[in-house]
């Protein structure tokens, strides 16, 4: 099946990104044989289609940048492949897959050092930016705390449709594969995530940010969780 004759409403709704596609076949690539390949992917395809066939409508399409690579359509189609393909794939694929997506952008940031205040500035910059496109949407609701000097940056969202997504198709077990990305994000900037819920499996998810020598990480150590989270004390 070519991607231009999946079923959706493509007025409201996007296609998974490229990036998206080269991870799921690849992964198929790994647990099937050639001969099978073709159609494990369409039933990935034919899944995704159907996910999007009963879900909101209001999110943009392409307008909306929450929906590009590793964005909310991209945690859809790798959710689709989490479904055809439990029996074979794991967790530590799965986040795999979403570091993939979300990574190269962090990685060419890697002259940001977030111990320093120049650095920490713009980056509570970019969240009040975000702040702002998830305001048009209402897609994310994101609330940023105003910035203080020598103090981390907090910032927080009480709704995520990722997440709602996974809640209502109950496959919440695997969201800690995509969440968890967040951490791994900041790690490339000099930065240190410190969190303590998602809207997963809380009613918000939750980013306090600081430099990855700030003293303020030595009260919050990092540890996993029995579903696989990072998260803090």
């Amino acid at each position: 099946m070519k991607d231009s004759e999946l079923q959706f409403d493509r007025n409201c709704h996007v296609l998974y990104s490229k990036p998206c596609k080269k991870e799921i076949l690849a992964k198929i690539a790994l647990h099937y044989p050639e001969a099978r390949r073709e159609a494990v992917w369409e039933q990935v395809q034919r899944q995704y289609a159907a996910f999007l066939s009963d879900w909101r409508t209001d999110l943009g399409g392409a307008k909306n940048f929450h929906n590009g690579a590793g964005g909310t359509y991209d945690c859809i189609a790798i959710l689709s492949y989490y479904v055809v393909c439990k029996a074979v794939t794991s967790f530590r694929e799965i986040e795999e897959m979403e570091e993939a997506l979300i990574l190269p952008s962090f990685r060419r940031l890697k002259f940001v050092d977030c111990n320093k205040p120049f650095f920490r500035r713009l980056l509570h910059r970019a969240f009040t930016s975000a702040k702002a496109r998830c305001d048009e949407w209402h897609d994310y609701e994101m609330a940023v705390a105003p910035y203080e000097k020598d103090k981390p940056i907090y910032y927080e969202f009480t709704a995520c449709p990722a997440a709602k997504f996974a809640i209502q198709h109950g496959l919440t077990d695997i969201m800690a594969a995509l969440c968890n990305v967040d951490y791994a994000s900041m790690e490339l900037i000099h930065a240190r995530l410190i969190r303590t819920t998602t809207c997963a499996n809380g009613c918000k998810c939750d980013f306090t940010i600081c430099g990855d020598r700030d003293p303020y990480l030595k009260d919050h150590p990092e540890y996993r969780d029995e579903n696989g989270y990072r998260r803090n004390t």
